[in-house]
Order: C-alpha cells, then sequence, then structure tokens
C-alpha cells in the first residue's frame, strides 16, 4: 500500500481531471475525484446533468464520510463543460463512462485527441469494449487503457484495469498508481476478453439464479437469500480459488481436484438450457416486486451501502490485527 505522501503525490499528478459521461457510474467516479481534492469537469450533454451530479454528491454523502473522505462543499472543485473539445483540455486523466457503442466511443476519443495534454491518462469504465476497439480511430493510443469499476465506485474497491494492444506499459503503471492512490484495488487483466473478469463471474451465477428461477427450484427471493447466507459470507473473505484450496484440507487444491476434480469437470459440460424470453422476465420481475421490490431503491441503496462499509471496515480491522500481531 502506497504511504499517504505518496498517494498524495500521485494525485497531485491528475489535479485537473474530467468526467465523460455523468450517469450513476460517472457521477460516482466525480463524487470520488472530488472527495480526494482532484478538480473534475463534466462532460455530458444531457440538458439536467447539474442537477443529477449534485443529487448524486448529497447522495454519495454518508459513504464518503463513513470511509474517512470529506463529504461537504465538494462541489467547489466542480464544472459542466458541454463541448467535449474544451472540457477535456488541460486534462492530466479522463475518466470516460458513456454508452457502450464502439461507434460511439471511437468517435470520442478520435475528436478528443486534437484537444488532449500529451501525458493525459485516457480511461474508460467500459464492461464491454475494450481499449483496442476503442482506439481504432486514435492516432496515438499508448495512453488510452480501461478502467472498469464496479457499481458504485466510490464505494467498492475494485477496478479491472485493461490495457489494449497499444496501451504503453508506463500507462498501465500510472493507472494502477492513481487507482491505489483513491483506495482503490486495481487488477491488472493479462489479456483483454469480453465482459473483463468480474463481470464474466457475475453472468455465469445470473445464468445459473435464471435457470433455477425458470424451473420452479427457487424464488428470487430465496436464491438471494441462499446467496447472501453462504457464498456471499465466504467471498467477501476468500475467492473461489482459496475456498476450495481450504476445503481440500491439508493439500488444499490438490487434494480438492484428487477428490472431486472429475465429477466437477463432468458437471461443466453439462450446461442446462435458459430461455431467459418474455415470460421468464415477467416471473423474475412479478417474484422480485412481491418481495424486495416492494421496498423504494434509495432505501436499498442506502441499506445496500451501509452493510458494504461494515464488512470492508470488519477486514480492515482483521488485516490491522493480523499486521499487529506479525
Amino acid at each position: 500500500m502506497t504511504s499517504s505522501d505518496g498517494r498524495a503525490a500521485i494525485l497531485g499528478r491528475y489535479q485537473n481531471t474530467c468526467v465523460i459521461g455523468a450517469g450513476v457510474i460517472g457521477a460516482s467516479w466525480t463524487a470520488l475525484f472530488l472527495a480526494h481534492g482532484l478538480k473534475v469537469v463534466v462532460n455530458d450533454p444531457q440538458p439536467d446533468i447539474e442537477g443529477f451530479v449534485r443529487t448524486m454528491l448529497d447522495k454519495a454523502g454518508p459513504t464518503l464520510k463513513a470511509l474517512g473522505l470529506p463529504h461537504q462543499g465538494l462541489d467547489a472543485n466542480l464544472r459542466f463543460e458541454a463541448d467535449l473539445e474544451r472540457a477535456v483540455a488541460g486534462a492530466d486523466l479522463v475518466q470516460e463512462n458513456g454508452p457502450e457503442n464502439p461507434q460511439w466511443k471511437q468517435d470520442l476519443w478520435a475528436r478528443a485527441e486534437p484537444a488532449l495534454q500529451k501525458h493525459a491518462l485516457l480511461l474508460s469504465s467500459s464492461s464491454a469494449r475494450p481499449a483496442t476497439e476503442q482506439a481504432r480511430k486514435m492516432k496515438d493510443a499508448s495512453r488510452l487503457l480501461i478502467g472498469h469499476p464496479f457499481n458504485p465506485p466510490h464505494l467498492i474497491p475494485l477496478v479491472e484495469v485493461v490495457p489494449g494492444e497499444h496501451t504503453a506499459p508506463e500507462a498501465v503503471t500510472d493507472a494502477v498508481a492513481f487507482y491505489d492512490a483513491l483506495g482503490k484495488v486495481p487488477r491488472v487483466l493479462k489479456k483483454e476478453i469480453q465482459g473483463f473478469v468480474a463481470n464474466r463471474l457475475q453472468r455465469a451465477i445470473m445464468r445459473e439464479a435464471c435457470y433455477l428461477v425458470q424451473e420452479g427450484v427457487v424464488t428470487v427471493d430465496e436464491l438471494d437469500d441462499i446467496v447472501t447466507s453462504s457464498i456471499g459470507l465466504r467471498w467477501a473473505v476468500n475467492g473461489p480459488f482459496s475456498s476450495f484450496h481450504m476445503g481440500g484440507g491439508p493439500k488444499g487444491l490438490e487434494s480438492f481436484f484428487q477428490h472431486l476434480g472429475k465429477n466437477m469437470a463432468k458437471s461443466f459440460k453439462v450446461i442446462p438450457e435458459v430461455d431467459l424470453d418474455e415470460k421468464l422476465q415477467q416471473r423474475i420481475v412479478d417474484q422480485a416486486a412481491a418481495s424486495f421490490g416492494k421496498t423504494p431503491i434509495p432505501q436499498m441503496e442506502r441499506r445496500r451501502d451501509d452493510a458494504q462499509l461494515a464488512i470492508l471496515g470488519a477486514l480492515a480491522g482483521l488485516a490491522g490485527e493480523g499486521a499487529t500481531r506479525s
């Protein structure tokens, strides 16, 4: 972990930031950047964008406070600029959060490139469009790469850092240092792949969840309870590999695969059909509406964030105890 002085020095390199696209993800990044003392220019054509972003800053306030970050008066370093070229001019770092449309992103970077400073770090929050694809109309894509967060970015630690074919190694190092200085957990993917890592895992779980509802095995709220009372708790502490390593006994994964590897390999080949048609979608919607759907979304979000803060706090406390003992 970088020292506080080191983090301050790193963030000092990126005092002037530009957030392109200020929906839920972009506004969350904006809140986090402002809380760390960065100046933010928001570029978004939506006519009500100023009100939306300021509302999001207020909503993020309690979470930022719980994280030990400034949470009041953040908009002192915030301004809005609808013109893309003027918005990115002078920016040390750009965090793009626009539509998952390859043409849109290619045109955006091509338009922005002439106005950008040569040292500017260009980061895309995209969860679907790799940097190589986004950069096709750029003359120099050495500073462009993916910085994919998990929602909401001002709270969830993970950022998947995914370089493109033309990304310079120095840009990857800079991106990791920047996100680390923000208190994030940046993890560099060694190659581009559709959906990256976290969303591929999430998609696989969602597919099986829909199948179980489709087959009438459980309802949506029952499935959620099963996850949060078992693997959800487990995976907050250990990932799948380390969990099964402990499940294997003294020899860890070696023993696990010896005893269960063949059956697991067979199960991997059985892919039950899930038809997410209108009928199944409506069943899921109706079941959700009859349970957790009765709770207003803002109330669910607040409970989610408070619970995740408690988990992060508990894990940080355990990490601190471990460091003290060692």
